[in-house]
C-alpha cells in the first residue's frame, strides 16, 4: 500500500497554471513520428544494475534489487524545438520471467511520484504476478520527477519540514501577487531555467510515452495507470490510438471536470469518507471521535485545534502542527485499511502525543527516516501549471471557500483571506486545454477503465464519465480505496484486469467486482 498511498496523497495537491495546444488541439501529437524527431526513434537503451539511479536512500535499497535493470531515453526538452536540448527519462523495468511478449509500461500517479520507485517496491508482488510472466514491468520518472532531467526544485526537504513550501489545506497559503511572483521565482532558479520549468506538463509526458514505447521495442504500447497515471493513459491512447495494444486507467480522474470542479469534487469525497471513518468508529466507546457520528467534525477540531498555537513535540525533535495532523488525516482517508491509524492517531493527540500521526503524515508524504521526500510537491505544482490554468485571486478565494464549505473538516478560519494561485506569476500558459479529455472522432482503442465506489480522491462518477468518453470496459469495485488493482486485496478485480491485459478479454457489462 505505501507506494499506491503515497502517490494518490498528492492527487491532494490539484494545481493550476507553451503556448502550444494540447491533445484535443490542431498540435497534438501524431502517431508517426515527423521526420524532426526520427533522431528519438529507434534507441536503443543500455540496460545496466540501477545503483546509480537512485535519488533517496529508500530508493537506494529497493534498486539493490538484482532483478531490476534501468536506462534512461533522450527525448527533446521542447518537441517544438527537436534539435535544441534534451530531456532525459530514467525507466526503470523488471523483465519477464518467461518467454517475453512484450512490456506493461505503469505511472502511480502524482503528478510528482517516481514510476520507478512504484516498480521498485512492489517487484516482490510482481514476481509472482501472471503478466510478469510474460511482460517485463516498466516504470518511469516523468521528466521533472526524480532520476530524470530537468528536475524541478523549488524548496528543499528542510523547508518541508519546518513547513515552508507548498502548503496549506483548501488552497495554498499565498497571499498576494509578490508572494506568487517569489514562488514562481524560486522554481525557476532551482529547476534550471524557465525552458526547464515549463516542459513537464502532461502534453511532453504523452509524447515522451510514445518515444518510450518505442525504445522498449513495442509496436503498440499496454499500459497500467493509476490516479494522475490515468491523465497520462487517457491522452495517449486519443493521441496515439494506433500505437496502443491495451490501457488500463484505475483510480481514474474525472475526464469531464475543470480543475476546479474536480477538486471539489475531491474535497467533498474526503468529507464523505471521514464521516463513514466516523461511523465506523464510534461503534467503539472509546473512539476519540465520539459515538455520534454526526458529531465527529466537531470533535475532530476539539482536537486539532490546540495545535495551531501549541504543535505536539514528536520524536526527532520535531513539531506536529495542526496542518502536519489535519494532512495526516485526510491521507489517511485514501484506503479503508489506514482508517485504524488514523483512529489511533487521533486517540494519541487527544492524550498529547503527536508520533502516531507524524508518522502517518511522513507516509503519505514519502518522507524517509534521513529526512529526505520520495514525493515531490514542487513537482506537482510545475507539472499542473502547464496543465491548467491559473486562477485569479478572486476566483481562488471563492474556491477556498466552497471547498471548506463542502468539506468542514478543513477547518479554516481565514474568512478575511484574500488567496492568490500558486500559478498566477508563471512564466508560460498552460499546454493542453481545459477540460483536458476530447476523444471525439477517435478510433479509441480497448481500454478498461478500474473505478471503486468509495474512492475518496477519484470519485466513482469519474470513472463512469471515463469509460464513456473512451468507450471502453467499465469495473466497478465497491470499497472505500484509491485504487483497486494489486492494491485492494481483490481476487475478482486482479484477474478481471490480468485477462484483459493479458488475452485483450474485456469483462461483461456491468462487472462488479469489491475489496
Amino acid at each position: 500500500m505505501t507506494a499506491l498511498t503515497a502517490g494518490a496523497a498528492t492527487t491532494l495537491v490539484l494545481l493550476a497554471g507553451c503556448t502550444t495546444t494540447g491533445p484535443s488541439g490542431d498540435d497534438a501529437p501524431t502517431a508517426a513520428p515527423t521526420a524532426s524527431l526520427g533522431a528519438f526513434y529507434g534507441q536503443e537503451p543500455e540496460w545496466g544494475p540501477c545503483v546509480d539511479t537512485a535519488t533517496t536512500a529508500a530508493d537506494a535499497a529497493l534498486y539493490a534489487n538484482p532483478d531490476l535493470e534501468c536506462a534512461t531515453v533522450e527525448v527533446p526538452l521542447d518537441y517544438d524545438r527537436p534539435d535544441d536540448d534534451r530531456a532525459s527519462i530514467s525507466v526503470l523495468r523488471k523483465p519477464a520471467v518467461g518467454e517475453r511478449e512484450g512490456a506493461l509500461v505503469m505511472n502511480p500517479g502524482g503528478p510528482g511520484i517516481s514510476g520507478n520507485s512504484d516498480v521498485a517496491l512492489f517487484a516482490p508482488a510482481w514476481a509472482t504476478n501472471p503478466i510478469n510472466e510474460h511482460y517485463d514491468i516498466v516504470g518511469f520518472d516523468p521528466r521533472g520527477v526524480g532520476a530524470s532531467t530537468p528536475r524541478v526544485d523549488c524548496y528543499d526537504d528542510e523547508e518541508y519540514d519546518a513547513g515552508e513550501g507548498f502548503r496549506g489545506g483548501a488552497v495554498y497559503d499565498i497571499t498576494s501577487s509578490e508572494q506568487a511572483q517569489a514562488v514562481a521565482e524560486r522554481c525557476i532558479e532551482g529547476s534550471g531555467g524557465i525552458d526547464q520549468l515549463t516542459s513537464v506538463g502532461t502534453v511532453d509526458v504523452v509524447r515522451d510515452l510514445d518515444v518510450i514505447r518505442d525504445a522498449l521495442g513495442e509496436e503498440k504500447l499496454t499500459y497500467l495507470g493509476y490516479s494522475y497515471g490515468t491523465e497520462v493513459g487517457a491522452m495517449y491512447a486519443t493521441a496515439y490510438p494506433d500505437n496502443v495494444r491495451a490501457v488500463v486507467l484505475d483510480g481514474v480522474v474525472a475526464p469531464d471536470l475543470t480543475a476546479e470542479e474536480f477538486r471539489l469534487s475531491q474535497f467533498a469525497g474526503f468529507q464523505a469518507t471521514f464521516e463513514k471513518l466516523a461511523a465506523v468508529c464510534a461503534r467503539d466507546e472509546t473512539c476519540p471521535l465520539g459515538t455520534e457520528p454526526q458529531d465527529a467534525t466537531d470533535r475532530l477540531h476539539e482536537i486539532l485545534r490546540p495545535l495551531r498555537s501549541d504543535p505536539l513535540p514528536v520524536s526527532g525533535g520535531r513539531e506536529l502542527t495542526e496542518q502536519d495532523a489535519l494532512f495526516a488525516v485526510t491521507s489517511g482517508l485514501y484506503a479503508e485499511s489506514q482508517w485504524p491509524q488514523v483512529i489511533t492517531g487521533l486517540r494519541e493527540a487527544a492524550a498529547g502525543h503527536g508520533d502516531a500521526l507524524m508518522a502517518l503524515r511522513d507516509l503519505f508524504q514519502g518522507r524517509g527516516e534521513d529526512g529526505t521526500y520520495a514525493s515531490d510537491p514542487d513537482a506537482n505544482v510545475a507539472i499542473r501549471c502547464m496543465d491548467w490554468p491559473a486562477r485569479s485571486a478572486d476566483e481562488q478565494t471563492d474556491l477556498a471557500r466552497r471547498i471548506v464549505d463542502s468539506a468542514p473538516i478543513l477547518d479554516r478560519e481565514d474568512g478575511d483571506t484574500r488567496f492568490h494561485h500558486e500559478c498566477e506569476a508563471w512564466p508560460e500558459a498552460p499546454s493542453r486545454d481545459e477540460p483536458w479529455l476530447d476523444a471525439e472522432g477517435v478510433d479509441v482503442p480497448p481500454t478498461l477503465t478500474v473505478s471503486v465506489t468509495g474512492d475518496p480522491a477519484t470519485p466513482h462518477e469519474g470513472g463512469v464519465a471515463m469509460a464513456r468518453e473512451l468507450g471502453g470496459g467499465l469495473l466497478t469495485v465497491d470499497g472505500n480505496q484509491h485504487g483497486a488493482y494489486m492494491r485492494g486485496g481483490s481476487d475478482c478485480v486482479d484477474e478481471i484486469v490480468e485477462a484483459f491485459v493479458l488475452q485483450l478479454q474485456m469483462p461483461d457489462d456491468g462487472a462488479r467486482c469489491s475489496l
